[in-house]
């Protein structure tokens, strides 16, 4: 019998997605996301955190910008 799951492929660079692994591991275990990895740069996650995951990505990436002084 095969099971089936409704789920998002996220496919990145490998530091994304330990930053992503990392935020997963950061979660309490019954609000963990990922459903599994397939390879270092590939993973299968539950659908309805596609949206906390880019805000999550894009409050890194803000954190992470270099503005010039003025």
């Amino acid at each position: 019998m095969v099971n089936a799951i409704k789920g998002l492929f996220i496919s990145c660079d490998v530091p994304m997605a330990q930053f992503i692994v990392n935020l997963n591991a950061s979660m309490p275990a019954s609000e963990r996301f990922i459903v599994h990895m397939l390879d270092p740069t590939h993973m299968f996650v539950h659908p309805h955190v596609a949206e906390m995951i880019r805000s999550k990505i894009a409050e890194f990436r803000d954190q992470n910008s270099y503005e010039k002084p003025q």
